[in-house]
């Protein structure tokens, strides 16, 4: 386990930095879950677009030039996660993850989102889900105080920070943009899908980075 974290860990700096904090939370029956934040300057995308942890504009222009900072699961990829359906949990085979939050900078109080990020991503020990590309995971309460959020889509991992192999038989480690939702969003998604969703942020430009943003129109 030790040495996979530490392996997760050298390509988060890597791809992100040097984080310039750290928290860790340990719920009850599980094993530590560490959260890193990472303080970057984002440029946006010359030409708009969606990006794969949240940036998505219509014209680029929204986004440039605005700090952003980054929470980063450690300790969720750890252990793989297990089919619930499975009588007996693989201890060595099944897909791990980390779960990777961005969110521009200095709007609102963020880094509360630690021990609620820590709770998503402790989810695959508690409740025996698995978390991939296209779910939700919903909190129950907001991300952070006064946040319009208190679920989040998962996105598609290799962008960000790309995947990180292991050696056979183990799976590699990806790691998951969440993309905060509205309680709108989230119904709008369990009727229409995930793909729906993200195609009408693109179309309205969506800066799913705003930690103030209203929900996107979905007449």
């Amino acid at each position: 386990m030790g040495e996979i974290l530490a392996l997760v860990e050298a390509r988060l700096r890597t791809a992100l930095g040097e984080p310039d904090a750290r928290a860790s939370v340990t719920f009850l029956g599980t094993d530590r879950i560490e959260v890193l934040r990472f303080q970057d300057s984002w440029s946006g995308s010359p030409d708009g677009g969606a990006t794969r942890d949240g940036g998505s504009t219509r014209d680029g222009r929204s986004a440039i030039g605005q700090d952003v900072v980054r929470y980063v699961t450690l300790g969720m990829s750890a252990q793989p996660m297990a089919d619930p359906s499975a009588l007996l949990a693989d201890p060595v085979k099944g897909p791990r993850a980390e779960l990777i939050l961005t969110v521009r900078a200095g709007l609102a109080d963020t880094d509360q989102v630690l021990r609620p990020l820590a709770t998503l991503a402790a989810s695959p020990q508690v409740e025996g889900v698995v978390v991939a590309s296209g779910g939700s995971l919903d909190l129950g309460a907001p991300l952070w105080p006064g946040a319009p959020f208190q679920s989040v889509l998962v996105g598609e991992s290799g962008g960000l920070v790309p995947d990180l192999e292991l050696d056979a038989p183990l799976e590699p480690v990806r790691f998951l943009p969440l993309l905060p939702m509205t309680a709108n969003e989230a119904a709008w998604k369990r009727v229409r899908g995930a793909q729906e969703l993200q195609e009408r942020w693109l179309a309205n430009g969506t800066d799913l980075r705003d930690p103030l943003r209203r929900s996107v129109s979905l007449d």
